[in-house]
């Protein structure tokens, strides 16, 4: 398990949403890239230096401090959508390989390079932004259905991350509360929602969005 690639934003315009700009346009780095805990959410902070976001209702802050997609979904989507997706095509922060990011447990910790801790919180859910990127017509809908989300982190210790470095998972939770289970059922599968409270380390947020869905 290690990465492929480190991908900070670079701001573009946003015609997809009522924005300045966004950041979905992340593209690899060479070289070693800080990873710091952001400030709280709606100040468009995340984990990687040099990077942010726009939307900052929705993105950004300690839960979703970095992002994390597998290269062999972005694969699949290749072969799917029959074009080519480059490493942060997705937005992702960080491109992994022979890591299974969907199947990760919420509150499980990687240990990447030496110095990095991050911890998953959180399925990534699909935006208009996301969609304008990538102009493919119906393409929520399309990625929802897939469930293949990506994964949010927290920094738990900070440092600096590279390419190639290696991932270690280093903590697993007991629960059995996937990335994928929570998208699924954040989606289109509400029925599962009783079944995310057992992992702890669910995002307040989403925690209560389950309390008022779930009495």
């Amino acid at each position: 398990m290690k990465l492929l690639s480190v991908n900070v934003g670079k701001p573009r315009p946003n015609p997809w949403k009522k924005l300045s700009a966004t950041g979905i346009d992340k593209r690899p780095v060479s070289g070693p890239v800080a990873v710091v805990a952001p400030g709280p959410k709606g100040t468009g902070e995340v984990g990687l230096a040099g990077d942010r976001v726009y939307d900052v209702k929705h993105h950004g802050g300690p839960d979703q401090a970095v992002y994390a997609y597998a290269r062999e979904d972005l694969d699949r989507w290749e072969a799917e959508l029959d074009r080519s997706l480059t490493n942060g095509g997705f937005g992702e922060n960080l491109t992994t390989v022979d890591l299974d990011v969907n199947r990760a447990l919420i509150g499980e910790r990687w240990r990447i390079g030496p110095d990095v801790v991050l911890e998953v919180s959180c399925p990534r859910i699909p935006c208009a932004t996301f969609q304008g990127w990538l102009q493919e017509q119906g393409w929520i809908k399309r990625f929802t259905e897939a469930a293949l989300p990506g994964a949010y982190l927290r920094v738990i210790e900070p440092g600096q991350v590279r390419a190639a470095d290696p991932v270690e998972v280093v903590y697993r939770p007991a629960h059995q509360v996937t990335v994928e289970l929570v998208f699924r059922a954040m989606t289109l599968e509400p029925e599962l929602l009783p079944q995310l409270l057992a992992a702890e380390a669910l995002p307040e947020e989403e925690r209560e969005l389950v309390r008022r869905r779930c009495p």
